[in-house]
């Protein structure tokens, strides 16, 4: 019972009241030993993979349907990689897989790994600054600082992208996001349905993530990033189909 609760089994809503995406551009090869077998790499120039780091500021998370008060309010930093499925029906997918998430409250992360595979864990989140504006937390050893008043925003320096045209396709979030069950060969399907998504870009002056780095993976460098506020957001409800190899 509890390995089924944790396949979606309802819709979720919720409001990003802010979203910042950092998008990481890898050698193909050095990421594709972080997905399951049913899922491919999302790739660009048949050259880079990426890998995303998305810090959410959700408000009134709840199962679709219910009243915004009965909801939750947290703060989410969520490691992820962009990645492509062919579904039973012959259509490819693009999405993310899940390696990692965590939350500023306990409630989440306990909710989050009863219903979802997507291990939650719980960290000190803090958020400060004006115009240079920064979000850390010692205990997961996560820094990011960025420029939200800059009037002209360049790629970074390392990225693969020519200009910020391309380097939309991988500004995330994509329709689905994944979740393999290598044992029975199941794929778990989450279709994502916003509005109002338009990605800004964001000049990034620094970043660590402990996380990132214990990957060991080699030459990532950062290829993007994006901001977004004030989006309504759902999820419906996970379905599960046999992976066909």
């Amino acid at each position: 019972m509890l390995s089924l609760l944790k396949n979606h089994p309802f819709a979720v809503e919720a409001f990003f009241e802010q979203s910042l995406v950092l998008t990481f551009a890898v050698p193909k090869e050095q990421l594709q030993r972080l997905i399951p077998e049913c899922l491919q790499l999302d790739t660009f120039d048949s050259k880079w993979a990426f890998l995303a780091v998305a810090m959410v500021q959700t408000k009134g998370l709840r199962p679709k349907g219910l009243p915004s008060f009965l909801g939750n309010n947290f703060f989410l930093i969520g490691y992820r990689v962009f990645v492509r499925y062919t579904n039973n029906a012959g259509k490819r997918l693009r999405g993310l897989y899940i390696l990692k998430s965590e939350t500023d409250k306990k409630k989440m992360e306990l909710l989050g790994n009863i219903f979802t595979h997507y291990n939650y864990t719980t960290t000190d989140i803090t958020q400060s600054g004006e115009s240079i504006k920064l979000v850390k937390s010692l205990k997961s050893g996560f820094t990011v600082a960025y420029d939200d008043a800059a009037t002209e925003v360049l790629l970074p320096a390392s990225s693969p992208f020519a200009d910020w045209k391309e380097a939309r396709r991988f500004a995330g979030p994509l329709p689905f996001t994944f979740t393999y069950n290598a044992t029975t060969k199941e794929v778990l399907i989450i279709e994502g349905v916003r509005q109002n998504w338009v990605p800004a870009p964001v000049n990034v002056i620094d970043y660590n993530s402990s996380f990132l780095n214990k990957l060991n993976v080699a030459h990532a460098a950062l290829a993007s990033a994006f901001i977004i506020r004030n989006v309504p957001y759902y999820w419906k409800k996970g379905r599960i189909e046999k992976w066909e190899q």
